[in-house]
């Protein structure tokens, strides 16, 4: 691990649930357009893929025909590509716990989501992540193989993740995202990521970590996460502006810009492969 400290993670979270190609036209909405938007971030640099999946209507679904069909793609168009798959457990408000979860079971990907607290979602809805479906999932996650990404909207659900590692539903080495600057959840700045990394580190010493700011703050956090020895996700998930009045030209755009901020401060893109060993994923 010494080797491996001045490496830092690229994830690109390619198309969330939100943003249609009204908001940018770039966006990827396909089984087609994500899978060939993912090898292309690759390429790029990205370690990971953190995947959401999209109907026919450009809503977000937990379709895991959605989630194999982009799989299976990749894997027949670019044989090459050993990007870590990380799947959503997230993204459709309708969804059942059932379906937040089959894709995990049937297509066991290296990583998942896994939001450690419920809260108010966009001032419009209700994001509801039970202790019960917490519980389920954290266990299944561990019969599955499938590590746990830890998304922590505030400092809360990192007390929660902490209470379920203590209870044997989660595993050690524990892995963050902290998502700043969602409505709703803690604000996007630097002084804010700090205190998030402080609580990680009181409550779940040995943990990895990485952050992302939404909207304006995506800037600032990600310079503030790579400065702060995190590993950092950029893309259109959260992000469909690549500057003030500019509309993002694709993912591997954030991408190229993130590989070059982490070089110009010093430090190196981490390969999947060396992704797997800080993240203690077997590959």
């Amino acid at each position: 691990m010494a080797d491996l400290k001045n490496k830092r993670i690229i994830t690109v979270a390619l198309t969330g649930a939100w943003p249609k190609k009204e908001n940018n036209p770039n966006v990827p909405m396909t089984p087609a357009e994500i899978s060939e938007d993912i090898y292309d971030c690759w390429q790029a640099g990205a370690a990971v893929a953190h995947m959401h999946m999209r109907d026919d209507n450009g809503n977000g679904t937990m379709d895991v025909n959605k989630f194999r069909e982009t799989v299976e793609l990749l894997r027949k168009n670019h044989p090459d590509c050993d990007i870590v798959l990380n799947m959503t457990t997230s993204g459709d408000l309708n969804a059942t716990e059932e379906t937040r979860q089959i894709h995990l079971k049937e297509l066991r990907p290296e990583m998942g989501s896994y939001d450690c607290g419920s809260m108010n979602w966009m001032n419009s809805g209700l994001f509801i992540n039970s202790p019960k479906f917490l519980e389920e999932l954290g266990k299944n996650m561990q019969e599955w193989g499938v590590k746990p990404e830890i998304e922590a909207f505030d400092p809360g659900m990192i007390a929660n993740a902490a209470y379920y590692l203590k209870k044997g539903v989660l595993k050690a080495p524990l892995h963050f995202q902290f998502c700043m600057g969602c409505a709703n959840g803690i604000v996007g700045n630097t002084k804010n990521l700090v205190f998030m990394k402080e609580t990680m580190e009181s409550l779940c010493p040995g943990s990895t970590w990485s952050c992302f700011g939404v909207g304006h703050s995506a800037m600032e956090i990600m310079y503030a996460g790579i400065a702060m020895g995190g590993h950092i996700r950029v893309g259109m998930e959260d992000n469909v502006m690549y500057a003030k009045g500019q509309l993002a030209e694709s993912n591997r755009q954030f991408v190229e810009r993130a590989k070059r901020a982490i070089e110009e401060f010093g430090c190196q893109v981490a390969t999947p492969d060396e992704a797997r060993e800080i993240l203690s994923i077997q590959k």
